[in-house]
């Protein structure tokens, strides 16, 4: 079928030969099939402008004239996707796969000759190797970190195998993390929680330095300002004001009740003597 792409499998031309329309319609049948092909794959708004060709060469000729690239803009752009391209919540396999399909890629930029020269192919590898090691996740740092370590560096295949099983080991210890966490009951978070202290910061203090009052000489224990603080604290404490101290005085203070036995003096008339009046002194 290339060959009608190509342009080597063309139109029969010699009328006079007696197999001549059956090879003419054979040939158009397959001509028009590779252009159906070529319909299908491409965008609707594409497909409108090949209608006008008749023939499956006319149409890829057609299509290399708009969008064929040179090996240079094609090297340039496989080499930023192959940069871009990180591991993230892809696993091993499927990243090892998208990065080579975009290595498949590249190789095919590159001629024949220097395919088949040995230094740059082991150079290849090598370069290869430093960029899937780069795109990793952390997870894989310590064998990562080994790898770029050892004095024979390993083939791309061999570090995807170890990295597939170090893959399995942590998927064996994260299944392993959520059975314990389901057989152990969690602690309660009122328990092990420690409230924030929200008091005074106090920083350092030197061994002959009271906590106190930062002067030095002197522990706590025997700060003199601490001492008058709590003297004056007590005698604070012991002093009530005068009008609490007669309240208390008179608290328990009962009246006597009067006596129904006492004697009340009377006043006795035969004993009072009437004086002079004073108009008799003034006489």
């Amino acid at each position: 079928m290339w060959g009608y792409v190509s342009g080597t499998s063309q139109t029969p031309k010699d009328k006079k030969d007696g197999k001549y329309e059956t090879e003419l319609e054979s040939w158009e049948a397959n001509n028009s099939k590779i252009i159906t092909w070529i319909n299908n794959y491409v965008m609707q708004s594409i497909g409108f402008q090949l209608a006008k060709f008749e023939t499956a060469k006319e149409v890829w000729d057609h299509l290399k004239k708009l969008y064929a690239q040179s090996n240079f803009a094609k090297q340039y752009q496989l080499e930023i996707d192959i940069r871009a391209l990180q591991q993230d919540n892809m696993s091993i396999q499927e990243f090892y796969s998208a990065m080579s399909n975009l290595w498949d890629q590249l190789a095919l930029t590159e001629s024949a000759k220097l395919s088949a020269f040995a230094p740059y192919t082991k150079r290849r590898e090598e370069q290869r190797l430093v960029q899937f090691l780069m795109a990793l996740r952390n997870d894989f740092e310590g064998i990562r970190g080994s790898i770029l370590h050892r004095n024979a560096l390993p083939s791309v295949d061999s570090v995807v195998s170890e990295l597939l099983a170090e893959e399995v080991r942590f998927m064996s210890q994260s299944d392993k993390g959520k059975v314990d966490k389901g057989i152990l009951p969690s602690p309660n978070s009122y328990v092990l929680d420690v409230p924030p202290f929200k008091g005074k910061s106090h920083g350092k203090v030197g061994l002959d330095e009271g906590s106190f009052c930062k002067q030095k000489g002197h522990w706590k224990a025997q700060c003199p300002k601490l001492m008058n603080k709590s003297q004056q604290t007590q005698q604070s404490s012991q002093w009530k004001p005068q009008s609490q101290v007669n309240q208390s005085k008179f608290k328990n203070f009962r009246p006597q009740a009067p006596n129904t036995n006492a004697v009340t003096p009377m006043f006795d008339e035969r004993k009072f003597v009437s004086g002079p009046s004073l108009d008799e002194l003034a006489e």
